[in-house]
């Protein structure tokens, strides 16, 4: 995904002469070709994620609109107070983009996991919060983001992701991105998308009946409106990489109408103090095919 958001980045920036990037001393063999094309607005802020936001902020406020890039938790939670204090009560237009979202750098550690970010980032005024499940999602994220400059938040997986699907539209509801039918439908945020549809094609296979999927790339800002698409069933499976809480599901359970059950899969606390790669800390989690397919299945 973060090749996607660079090839995105400079298609933007061709037709938007103030887009601007930060970095914060890494995200190279990444971020080299914006910087050879467009030298004069691109920036090292070194390894200060604090000062790199601020530097975005006073940059934005000068009419650029900056995007400031590192990896999971160092852009926004370790710079948490300039987010809240520099950005987003100066509605000022930076986006923020962490690359690694959930358990992507598993084999780092807990300092590397970013299974915090959305409910911390939700919680803020002014702020945009789009989480995309694969390039494609990836790529309108961006083009949206930089032709409405706001206060944002881009969650990212690593690298790798496969395209998922070709469904558009992010900005007006979740993603109808595998069709079925019955009263249960899979819903995912990031790149846990994949297990969702992998859940569906086994539940068609197995039982002959296909179980609708949707993405949900736009977390915020939203309205139960916003997810009419989802109240036609009477039980929704959520899957994400995060903690439960302040997530997709938490959300999605406080603005379901009465008689929709919401099933939550999300990282456990006790998984995400482990060590290892991202598939090991999801099936450490139940964050897995036979676990949606047991929800699905659940009476």
């Amino acid at each position: 995904m973060r090749t996607a958001f660079i090839q995105a980045l400079i298609e933007e920036a061709r037709r938007h002469p103030r887009v601007f990037l930060v970095v914060g001393d890494l995200g190279f063999s990444v971020v080299e070709p914006f910087a050879k094309e467009f030298p004069s607005r691109f920036l090292n802020a070194g390894v200060a994620e604090q000062n790199m936001t601020a530097v975005a902020a006073g940059l934005a406020a000068e009419g650029w609109h900056p995007f400031t890039y590192s990896i999971a938790n160092f852009p926004t939670l370790r710079c948490l107070e300039q987010i809240r204090n520099d950005v987003c009560y100066h509605r000022l237009p930076v986006t923020v983009v962490a690359v690694g979202a959930g358990l992507a750098y598993g084999n780092m550690g807990y300092s590397h996991h970013g299974v915090q970010d959305l409910a911390v980032m939700r919680a803020l005024p002014n702020l945009t919060v789009l989480s995309p499940a694969d390039p494609g999602e990836t790529t309108e994220a961006v083009a949206h983001l930089t032709s409405r400059p706001g206060p944002s938040y881009l969650r990212l997986g690593k690298a790798g992701e496969k395209t998922l699907h070709a469904t558009r539209g992010l900005a007006a509801g979740p993603l109808r991105v595998r069709d079925g039918s019955g009263p249960v439908a899979l819903v995912a945020t990031g790149s846990i998308l994949a297990v969702a549809l992998a859940a569906a094609e086994r539940r068609g296979q197995e039982t002959g009946s296909p179980t609708p999927v949707f993405s949900c790339p736009w977390i915020k800002p939203v309205t139960a409106d916003f997810f009419a698409p989802l109240w036609a069933y009477r039980r929704l499976v959520t899957l994400e990489e995060h903690v439960p809480e302040g997530g997709l599901g938490e959300m999605l359970a406080g603005l379901a109408p009465a008689g929709v059950e919401v099933r939550r899969l999300a990282l456990s606390h006790e998984a995400v103090s482990k060590v290892g790669t991202q598939e090991y800390l999801r099936q450490a989690s139940g964050l897995t095919v036979e676990s949606a397919l047991r929800e699905v299945a659940r009476e």
